[in-house]
């Protein structure tokens, strides 16, 4: 059955998620927990140029309002291949204030989807939380 190659679309897209949880995971193992939230953006940038991704560090997010620029109001931790967000944490525990900022990068960034990494944890996979919108 063809989907006009939306199958494709999402098997590409599952392997740069695949790819940026490899490097958050190799980051965590090499580093462990307790550093800050800059020191983890440049190793995660550096294992992505490994695995062969573009990604951005400290991008400018503007704001527009009515049609007007009102210079940068955010700025996005990493973005991925220009469609995916990484917003990089260290604290001990993520919590609703840390969702709400991603979900308003994501909206003004027109992205559908991101992460927040808390790389103050024991397993990184109690605070790697995938966002979609």
């Amino acid at each position: 059955m063809n989907h006009g190659g939306h199958g494709a679309l999402q098997e590409c897209d599952e392997r740069l998620v695949d790819t940026v949880i490899t490097a958050a995971i190799r980051v965590h193992q090499e580093l462990g927990p307790g550093l800050m939230e800059s020191i983890y953006e440049l190793a995660l940038i550096e294992e992505l140029a490994d695995a062969g991704v573009e990604a951005k560090r400290q991008v400018e997010i503007p704001v527009r309002y009515r049609g007007k620029p009102l210079g940068v109001g955010f700025r996005a931790d990493i973005v991925v291949e220009n469609s995916l967000l990484i917003e990089v944490k260290s604290v001990s525990e993520l919590t609703d204030v840390h969702t709400a900022q991603i979900m308003t990068y994501l909206k003004l960034l027109r992205f559908k989807r991101g992460f927040l990494i808390n790389f103050n944890k024991k397993l990184l996979k109690n605070g790697l939380k995938r966002i979609s919108i």
